[in-house]
């Protein structure tokens, strides 16, 4: 690795233009500990999709823009980007795999146990409801996952998108395993309304009361990507203790302002939800509806995706990485809510170490 002209490089990955050097130098290599622990990202190759012809028959379930930053996400090219992104800090990453249906899970899941012997990753297994807890059990042990990865479009396919629940990918016989043993859950929540949806609500508090050892990492911050999404959320979780959040793929200062107010910095953790956090971009809201504001051509044709618009000129030239746009919002939260730096430590770092055993 190396710098030239206020570029770094270490082989073109993605660029790095004087734009990104500067924006880390002076904004976030202060705030961030010199150890870091990436909770949430996906690593897979393009080679474990599945045909064609199968991939048409099955429902599209999650927003389709992140597809269009990386076809896949080796475990060489993560390591290669956090050197790019923070070249002075140490970054450990808890790896699963792209729970996309397209994508062949067990190839998957075998790619990751393959990575974190290799590298020594902690990891979490893609799981899918038709397991028995038996079956669930058995893969995590066999392959030293620390638990399950699971997702809503595991869910059966006839359940239209707005009514799947926590419960139709995640079912009660897999949480009395992943329970017993003090397992992790990484849980991206279904429906439109995302965390403030009540039958989430229900069901969160549910899993809390009955699976008290269960570590719950809510992905995203519950999705809220914009203020309309929380609703009376934090007010209905203010009692919990047990479940923590993760601030992936999330730039919104305010909601990271009440999560902050609600469980306090003990109950947070950094994740980035890679690769799509090497996306070149900012994001805003606009009436409920987040969007992702990129340069012109960069990421192919994006018309007609209503969380994605181009600009140019002066503007596209002012962007830099996702990955960035999201620690830069949460300082700014920290800030506001007077977090200390050992909270900045726990959040970034200390938190996972618990959470992860290690």
């Amino acid at each position: 690795m190396y710098r030239k002209g206020g570029v770094v490089s270490v082989a073109q990955l993605f660029e790095v233009k004087e734009i990104d050097v500067k924006f880390y130098e002076e904004q976030l290599k202060e705030f961030l500990p010199d150890q870091i622990i990436d909770i949430h990202t996906h690593v897979w190759l393009n080679k474990f999709r599945v045909k064609e012809e199968d991939a048409c028959n099955m429902p599209v379930r999650s927003a389709t823009w992140p597809s269009l930053v990386a076809k896949d996400n080796s475990v060489e090219d993560l390591i290669q980007t956090y050197k790019l992104m923070f070249p002075d800090k140490k970054v450990t990453p808890l790896i699963f795999g792209h729970p996309l249906i397209e994508y062949d899970i067990a190839k998957s899941n075998d790619y990751i146990e393959e990575c974190s012997k290799r590298f020594g990753f902690p990891s979490l297994i893609l799981s899918i409801p038709e397991w028995s807890g038996a079956e669930l059990e058995e893969k995590i042990i066999r392959g030293g996952f620390l638990g399950s990865k699971v997702y809503l479009n595991y869910a059966k396919p006839y359940i239209p998108q707005n009514e799947i629940r926590i419960f139709d990918f995640l079912p009660e016989h897999q949480l009395d395993v992943l329970n017993k043993h003090g397992w992790i859950v990484m849980l991206h929540l279904p429906r439109n309304k995302r965390l403030k949806d009540p039958v989430n609500l229900a069901q969160l508090l549910e899993i809390e009361q009955n699976y008290p050892r269960l570590k719950l990492v809510v992905a995203h911050v519950g999705r809220t990507y914009c203020p309309e999404d929380v609703g009376d959320a934090f007010e209905v979780l203010t009692g919990t203790k047990n479940m923590v959040f993760d601030f992936s793929a999330n730039t919104n200062q305010f909601v990271f302002e009440r999560l902050i107010e609600t469980v306090g910095a003990s109950r947070i953790l950094f994740g980035s939800d890679m690769p799509i956090l090497r996306m070149r971009m900012r994001r805003i809201c606009e009436n409920g509806n987040y969007v992702n504001l990129v340069p012109k051509g960069l990421y192919g044709n994006i018309s007609g995706d209503v969380h994605m618009r181009e600009v140019d000129g002066a503007d596209a030239e002012k962007l830099t990485y996702f990955m960035y746009e999201e620690i830069a919002a949460f300082k700014h939260a920290a800030a506001s809510m007077e977090l200390k730096k050992e909270d900045i430590e726990n959040i970034f770092y200390n938190n996972a170490v618990s959470i992860l055993g290690l």
